[in-house]
């Protein structure tokens, strides 16, 4: 068997049958309507890469409150649930597979986006210092408001109900996204997190949300259908820790206790250089996680290397995919790829969406 072939073994995730190890990371896109309901080529773009191992969802966010984009879609409302049923219909009659990946952006975000121009809402009133997309462009991030105990109890109802929609638009799980400096990891990092109650201090407190949000979810869905995704490395989005190792080591040793689907790691963020430490520390965390293991931010080439050695259970794509709808083909044949428009990856119509050739298209 060759390192290629690798990444087209089966393997079964809660009892859905995954046809290869080639999985789509969630891109966001920015062309859902306003009210963030899909847009109408949405389901073409998605069944056109049904032939992923498993397609996770761009980041959808689970309320009104926890959108931090202009465009982005949600899964709350009706008109979002029917929107997803006929994306997750494609791609089933594509016979794909798909996870949403739940979302709640937190600090990141701007009063213009929230509802009645609402202050974001973080761990601790602490503004990033980053931008964020609005209407008029780019624009820094509005100061936020650190969340109550009883704004966290509301926040987790808004977890369980976007779950509940997630499965009623038919979706075959759910991917926590507790990464890239979004609200879950802005609970987890001590940059962002100066709480002094039972969600701040010590890790065992920072991680406590986290902890909690995987039970809700699981009130909704099977544990085998649910994954998360860490970001260990991310200083995205104004992100930093004191100790990313005991933290990161803490909270992956509260999900593999928790035994769901999978462990999704941000390994690399596109642009980023290689950092021997900042690589010796995924593997240390890495080798303490027994669990189905995604990973992110690799070459071709280097995701058949680390899938033929067992390092890494599979590997999501996204430029990659986002160019490549039969990126599997693509990978199993030793085809070209093709490149990536940057300038259609945010907003826009079809080019650089849904019109992306096949190897079959291209060699006509």
């Amino acid at each position: 068997m060759t390192a290629i072939d690798s990444l087209f073994q089966t393997a079964d995730i809660g009892g859905l049958h995954i046809p290869n190890r080639v999985f789509m990371a969630p891109l966001t896109r920015n062309r859902a309507h306003s009210d963030g309901v899909p847009g109408d080529l949405a389901a073409t773009y998605y069944a056109q890469r049904a032939s992923a191992g498993l397609i996770i969802s761009e980041a959808t966010q689970i309320s009104a409150m926890g959108k931090g984009y202009v465009d982005t879609p949600g899964i709350y409302s009706s008109e979002q649930v029917a929107a997803w049923g006929k994306i997750t219909d494609a791609v089933h009659e594509a016979d794909g597979r798909i996870f949403c990946q739940l979302w709640h952006v937190g600090r990141i975000s701007h009063v213009s986006l929230l509802p009645e121009g609402r202050a974001p809402v973080s761990a601790s009133a602490i503004r990033a210092e980053t931008q964020t997309f609005t209407a008029k462009g780019f624009e820094d991030c509005s100061t936020p408001e650190a969340l109550t105990l009883d704004g966290i109890a509301a926040l987790k109802d808004d977890y369980r109900h976007a779950a509940q929609a997630a499965l009623d638009a038919g979706f075959d799980g759910v991917e926590l996204h507790a990464a890239n400096g979004y609200l879950l990891d802005q609970f987890l990092q001590d940059h962002s997190n100066k709480r002094d109650d039972a969600y701040g201090g010590s890790i065992e407190n920072r991680i406590r949300l986290v902890d909690e949000m995987i039970d809700v979810l699981a009130e909704i869905w099977s544990k085998d259908r649910i994954g998360i995704r860490l970001s260990p490395l991310g200083q995205f989005n104004d992100m930093g820790d004191s100790d990313p190792e005991a933290l990161f080591s803490a909270a992956i040793k509260m999900i593999e206790q928790k035994a769901i689907a999978y462990l999704h790691v941000v390994e690399k963020f596109p642009g980023s250089e290689d950092n021997a430490e900042g690589k010796a520390l995924i593997e240390r965390l890495r080798a303490g996680y027994s669990g189905f293991y995604i990973a992110n931010g690799y070459t071709p080439e280097q995701a058949a290397a680390a899938r033929s050695s067992g390092e890494v259970d599979a590997v999501a794509f996204g430029r990659a995919f986002l160019a490549n709808p039969d990126l599997p083909a693509r990978l199993r044949q030793g085809a070209a790829l093709n490149d990536p428009d940057h300038s259609t990856f945010y907003g826009g119509d079809h080019r650089g969406y849904t019109d992306y050739p096949f190897l079959d298209s291209a060699a006509e």
